[in-house]
């Protein structure tokens, strides 16, 4: 489970500054009664977000975990090599039109492309919201069953990982920004799809109860939860019928109308295959707006087509642009994966994955 959070437009604190309100320790309690000062805003921000044909770009990966992905390409993990890559993303002409919104790491949010512009500045340009990752990296939950969650609220080591979501919500709001609330179901093992509903089903009912018991409101989060697959190990692979079955049954068992924005979380799937399913989820209408909130299949092909090198720059933002386009499409409904490359439909499954 991780916390983040998109930002107003005219929020940036001084780096000194960041995370101090976020680091409060809450006593336990049965409601928090919020003064609803930035209630406008927030529904405003989290409607921009869920609009139509538009998606959240996920490039909040830890500088270890960005070093994970250079390193697959052959580069040093090195500051100057983030901002390199980070650059080719956020620059990429025409992006705005398919993303909505970004989610930032803590050195991203304040870091400068390799011309000397800020990336923050260069997204809002793009009509694209930043958005920030505010916990301090998973620990292992007190008590549970092998379950994480992400620590950022001090005395919450303890306490059940749905209340620490539903806290960090009410914060995130009393403070003016949208919180991400992601309930995620990790795909380690051979579990069927069934089993992946049923554990899904308990998550997020305790989840909504923990944040209305915070006075949460709805109107102003988003939801980025994992889809309904099987466990990555299962032997019955699901179509994407099959996935857009269960998981929007899930959602409408589970999730209130007023949540404006469902941004799915693409796991270990391939990038095909996580378009497939967001595709199969829109053949319909739906109370909310179901979209995306991916980093690899967004930027897997992007990374191996950049390789690193100035020269393809280039065909590295093609590359993510014609994800952003397919993403885009499959949240109108309108995806077909006719012509898509063969290494885009190569699964790319990892233990113990965030996005």
């Amino acid at each position: 489970m991780a916390s983040a959070t998109l930002l107003k437009s005219s929020f940036l604190p001084k780096k000194a500054e960041w995370g101090v309100a976020r680091q409060v320790a809450a006593p336990r309690v049965s409601m928090v009664v919020r003064a609803g000062a930035y209630d406008d805003e927030l529904v405003k921000t989290a409607k921009t977000i869920a609009s139509p044909g538009r998606g959240i770009l996920a490039m909040d990966e830890s500088n270890a975990t960005c070093g994970k992905r250079l390193d697959s390409i052959g580069l040093e993990n090195t500051e100057a090599n983030r901002q390199a890559f980070r650059t080719l993303l956020v620059s990429v002409p025409g992006l705005g039109n398919h993303i909505s919104g970004a989610i930032l790491f803590e050195e991203t949010l304040y870091q400068s492309t390799v011309d000397g512009k800020k990336i923050v500045d260069i997204l809002v340009e793009q009509g694209i919201v930043p958005g920030i990752k505010v916990d301090k990296g998973l620990v292992p939950l007190t008590g549970s069953n092998d379950e994480s969650w992400c620590q950022g609220l001090d005395g919450l080591a303890s306490r059940e990982a749905a209340w620490g979501l539903a806290r960090y919500a009410a914060i995130s709001q009393d403070n003016g920004l949208v919180p991400i609330v992601e309930p995620e179901i990790l795909l380690d093992g051979e579990h069927g799809i069934e089993r992946t509903f049923e554990v899904a089903q308990k998550v997020w009912a305790e989840t909504f109860y923990q944040m209305a018991q915070n006075n949460v409101m709805f109107e102003g989060i988003l939801l980025k939860p994992s889809m309904v697959t099987p466990g990555a190990e299962c032997k019955d692979r699901a179509t994407p019928e099959q996935v857009a079955d269960y998981t929007l049954k899930l959602l409408s068992r589970r999730v209130p109308p007023a949540v404006p924005g469902i941004m799915f979380l693409s796991g270990g799937q391939s990038e095909v295959e996580a378009t497939l399913n967001l595709n199969a989820m829109n053949q319909g209408p739906n109370p909310w707006h179901v979209s995306f909130s991916y980093a690899r299949a967004l930027q897997n092909t992007c990374l191996k087509t950049w390789g690193g090198r100035p020269e393809n720059v280039k065909a590295a933002q093609e590359a993510l642009l014609l994800r952003a386009k397919a993403n885009s499409l499959a949240q109108l409904g309108k995806y077909t994966s006719d012509g898509e490359a063969a290494e885009a439909k190569e699964g790319m499954f990892v233990k113990n994955y965030s996005y």
